[in-house]
């Protein structure tokens, strides 16, 4: 056994880069991957579970208490060579640790049996256990099992447990006979229901056979004496491959005695601009018969009446009448390569009516027998606590089963009714793995699942972490052979199956983290990724799966399926604030909560035991309240490593900061009889703490606001290790507080952390200098050149290493997580904006403390709304700088005088006071700019020359750029000093990094 005072490996490194770099490439492995059992939000990589489990369960060879037993036996045990020092045992096993992250050795023999020795060595015959309370989609626990540790997983929501029982329990007791069973038994299904569904799912006469349905809700232009229908729809384009361009084209059309109504026809785009743009934005739609734009509350209101619009409406001789439109049909042909693509048929809505009258039959029966059990189709009402990211409620879908149209209702009754069968006939491995494949399926069975063009596959319902409206939307085939259906469902379930390496079985229970089961000190790791603030609404998101397996699984029997939907009351998250909600669920209690949970997990650890929490949040409001609740739970921080875990290619990450790492905090508990800390020691101690960690992190390729929120980990370390931290006055420095308070007992701990990360991180990017700036010394540049190298280097990704290529991907890597998508009803600019946006909680964090006035930068170098801060772009700066007669009669004066180079000044503030060009002169001349208007109105700042420069560089203006750049050089070292330092920092595609480096060049040497 390993002593209680011996370090484990984590405490003290960790091979960051390569577990990142296994980790992050992990996204994209699909086949046979846990991951693709069943959905689960913010699932954390294997690689960096396994890699961290492996750190927090072996000793530090350099250790004095390393047992030397251990030592040796780790020799033998490691696959490759290992010097004779303990240091370089060390590196050897890290060099596995990294290896072993890579997902193409997890289940090489060589390499799982070296890990279970490692871990036998370090603990003996009895396997330690592995404990997470907040378990989700079950990565810590599994792994716990792949290096042959016991594991506890428990999670308060029964879909996740359902998930981990079939991962942990199932899957580890039967093998690859529950993948032969699964396949067997499935395509028993599969075809029974293909004999009940398909007369409405019906093949082409001329033998083509259709694999989605392209839908279009529709609402009723109100404009005066139109009235015609605005089928919505925010593209026209059906494929965008290079190679066969395929597009939809709306024509109006009006028979005399009838109203103007829209036609399609399909047509193949030569270029961009041959495809119309879409009838919908932000809820505007647009009628393309008289041009009128229906408002958002229209649009709801009318959506609202038709229960969210996604069914058609027949009259009574099965005519389309209304709601729902089909704008086109996939078909796959034979003799005809790749996708085809055809207009809608009188046989289409033909088959959507009898759907609809089996639908009426089967409800009609449940009510004439009284009701007895629960509705076929989910009847439960959405929440809306949780609005804000399940916005389909205010479109009139008050209830789970009216995201889906009557053709997927039926589909979804008659797979569960086959799934619920099996439970009755007493498989109950088999009928939990059936569930989850029902589950599959109907993730890819509703009314918002869209097409994807650019790949021509079917998205899912959860392209991200939130239900919002989609206004055009795709209908697959559940019961067909191609593409997403049923089948292929299991298929996926089959091949995780099979890829497991033989383990001992896991132990599952629904259990709140915060009174967790297990008794003391039974525990020798406590690992777990709690949940992420207001990032993730897990419980509200789980309903949509929930609902269908209450219908699956029987009401008794300890199924935990009982209640109408998932239990929200004791999940430990924030539910963002809306009029309609009545969620007491804030900060407040979020930090209880993990106070609590955290209060668990140290009560249940051994004396030895080592615990590790894992947080990839990216506000500060976040990080603090999970923070509190782990130092008030009693918990000291021994360790941090941030492991890459994020695709960069995610809409949120496209030039905003949101987090590429995933912070894993090592910690054990804080000893009952820990001392004071005082105040002046622990400040004292932070810079350098900090300063090495940054230093070894960039080292690491950790960037921007991965750096930021990974150097909290050892600032941490100084502070938790203390029962509480006291000023020369006896006043406790609590962790968070008003970050603009002057007295640290107000202040807090924090808000110093914040400053000494930006201080140091201005002194790399801008030079010693700024290591002044606070003080207002000499040299240092202006609060707006330290605003913008600070975003920028937050902005920085720790992987943002090369181009993204958008849009690329194989089509099966699809099937299980779609591109996060932007909701339709978010009021949000579409199309590409310009700049860079950082969340304004990051910038004033990093501001106020070096004396950064926020407020008198906007609308010029920055501008702030909805909680976002944006920095401008330096296009965007042109009037400011140049005034309304813009860089051209400025070059233009400077070159007729090279001395006004050095007086360039400001004209946003008084615009309107310019003349626009003396009379008689032409626009090639480019006007002039008075010799009054050229009085400073506000001095010009290094930044503003900088961007001027930038702004003649990009007009081609070199005689006007050559002056300025010679005022420079006479003026000081400033302006070349930030010109770099800014080429550094902005992405390496960006205009902005052009413009500099092609400035630079002019610099007269």
């Amino acid at each position: 056994m390993i002593p209680k005072e011996c370090k484990r490996l984590a405490e003290v490194d960790f091979p960051i880069a390569v577990v990142s770099k296994h980790a992050a490439r992990e996204k994209s492995i699909r086949h046979g991957h846990p991951s693709t059992l069943h959905l689960w939000w913010a699932r954390r990589p294997l690689a960096s579970c396994r890699a961290m489990l492996l750190g927090l369960l072996l000793p530090d060879p350099c250790d004095e208490h390393c047992p030397k037993e251990f030592k040796d036996r780790a020799r033998a045990l490691l696959p490759h060579t290992v010097g004779p020092t303990d240091e370089d045992l060390r590196k050897g096993l890290l060099k596995f640790i990294g290896d072993f992250s890579n997902w193409d050795l997890a289940n090489n023999p060589a390499y799982v049996e070296a890990g279970r020795g490692l871990v036998k060595a370090a603990h003996g015959e009895e396997a330690p256990l592995v404990v997470d309370p907040f378990a989700g989609g079950g990565s810590i626990p599994l792994e716990a099992l792949r290096l042959g540790c016991e594991a506890f997983a428990s999670d308060l929501n029964p879909v996740a447990c359902l998930i981990l029982k079939v991962m942990l329990e199932d899957i580890p007791r039967h093998g690859p006979k529950l993948a032969e069973e699964l396949r067997r038994v499935g395509g028993e299904i599969k075809k029974a229901a293909a004999e009940e569904l398909a007369e409405f799912y019906p093949h082409d006469p001329d033998g083509a056979t259709p694999i989605a349905y392209l839908w279009a809700r529709t609402v009723r232009c109100e404009a005066p004496n139109c009235g015609a229908e605005i089928p919505l729809m925010r593209s026209f384009w059906l494929c965008k491959k290079a190679n066969r361009r395929r597009a939809l084209r709306p024509k109006v059309v009006k028979r005399r005695g009838e109203q103007r109504r829209i036609d399609f026809e399909i047509f193949e785009p030569k270029k961009e601009s041959d495809v119309g743009a879409g009838t919908v934005t932000r809820a505007k739609a647009t009628c393309l018969c008289c041009n009128a734009v229906l408002p958002p509350e229209r649009v709801r209101a009318q959506l609202a009446a038709q229960r969210g619009g996604a069914d058609v409406i027949f009259d009574g001789k099965g005519n389309r009448s209304g709601g729902a439109v089909m704008a086109a049909v996939v078909t796959l042909h034979p003799g005809k390569p790749g996708r085809n693509y055809r207009l809608s048929t009188v046989r289409e809505y033909q088959a959507v009516w009898r759907a609809q009258k089996r639908l009426k039959s089967i409800l009609g029966e449940w009510e004439r027998g009284g009701k007895k059990g629960l509705c076929p189709v989910p009847d439960e009402v959405i929440s809306l606590n949780e609005i804000r990211r399940i916005s389909v409620p205010i479109y009139g879908m008050s209830s789970w089963g009216d995201l889906l149209t009557s053709r997927q209702k039926i589909a979804l009754v008659t797979l569960a009714r086959f799934a619920r069968e099996r439970l009755i006939e007493g498989e109950a491995a088999l009928s939990t793995a059936l569930a989850l494949g029902v589950d599959r399926a109907a993730d890819q069975l509703s009314s918002l699942v869209r097409w994807l063009e650019t790949i021509e596959a079917i998205a899912s319902t959860f392209g991200r972490q939130a239900i919002g409206m989609v206004w055009d939307f795709c209908e697959t085939i559940p019961i067909g052979d191609h593409s997403s259906n049923f089948g292929a469902a299991l298929e996926w379930i089959a091949k995780v199956i099979q890829h497991w390496p033989a383990s001992s079985t896991g132990q599952v229970q629904v259990a709140d983290a915060a009174n967790h089961p297990l008794p003391d000190q039974t525990t020798s790791i406590w690992f777990t990724d709690p949940p992420y603030y207001d990032a993730v609404p897990y419980a509200h998101l789980s309903d949509y799966f929930y609902v269908w397996l209450r219908r699956i699984f029987p009401i008794t029997g300890g199924t935990h399926f009982g209640s109408e939907v998932s239990p929200k009351d004791a999940e430990i998250v924030v539910d963002r604030p809306h009029t309609r909600s009545t969620s007491k669920k804030n900060a407040t209690s979020y930090e209880a909560g993990m106070a609590t949970a955290f209060r668990e997990g140290r009560r249940i650890l051994s004396q030895e035991g080592v615990g590790s929490v894992v947080f990839a949040h990216k506000t500060t409001e976040g990080w603090e309240a999970l923070l509190s609740g782990m130092i008030r739970g009693g918990w000291t921080i021994t360790g941090s490593w941030p492991i890459a875990t994020e695709r960069t290619a995610r809409v949120n990450a496209q030039e905003t900061a949101s987090l590429a790492t995933s912070v894993h905090l090592v910690c054990r508990p804080r000893p009952r009889d820990a001392g004071v800390g005082d105040w002046g020691e622990v400040l004292r101690e932070l810079p350098k703490r900090v300063g090495d960690w940054m230093e070894r992190l960039q080292g690491e390729g950790i960037r921007g606001a991965d750096l930021v929120f990974a150097c909290i980990g050892p600032a941490l370390e100084i502070y938790s290790r203390y029962s509480k931290v006291v000023d020369a006055e006896e006043r406790e420095i609590p962790l968070g507080g008003n970050p603009e308070a002057k007295e640290p007992h107000l202040r807090g701990y924090l808000a110093y952390v914040w400053e000494i990360v930006g201080r140091i991180a201005l002194e790399h990017v801008l030079g010693t200098a700024e290591a002044k700036a606070r003080n207002g010394a000499a040299g240092a540049l202006e609060e707006d050149a330290r605003l913008t190298a600070l975003f920028l280097w937050t902005l920085q990704s720790t992987q943002q290493e090369g181009k993204s290529e958008k849009g690329k991907g194989k089509i099966e890597e699809m099937e299980d997580e779609a591109p996060e998508e932007i909701d339709e009803d978010e009021d949000i600019p579409r199309g590409k904006t310009s700049g860079y946006s950082l969340v304004f909680d990051v910038v004033r964090r990093f501001a106020q403390p070096l004396g950064i006035k926020l407020p008198e930068w906007e609308d010029r170098v920055i501008e702030t709304k909805k909680g976002v801060v944006r920095l401008f772009a330096v296009s965007e700066r042109a009037k400011q700088l140049f005034g309304s007669d813009g860089a051209r009669a400025v070059a233009d004066q400077i070159e007729k005088d090279p001395a006004s180079a050095s007086q360039l000044v400001l004209f946003g503030e008084r615009q309107e006071e310019l003349p626009l060009r003396k009379k008689g002169r032409t626009r090639k001349s480019g006007g002039q700019v008075s010799d009054e208007a050229m009085k400073p109105q506000r001095e010009a700042t290094t930044l503003d020359r900088v961007h001027a420069a930038m702004l003649l560089q990009a007009g081609g203006r070199t005689n006007a750029l050559r002056a300025l750049l010679k005022a420079e050089q006479d003026r000081g070292p400033d302006f070349e000093r930030l010109a770099n330092s800014l080429s550094a920092l902005y992405p390496r595609y960006s205009e902005e990094k052009r413009l500099l480096d092609a400035m630079l060049l002019a610099v007269p040497r």
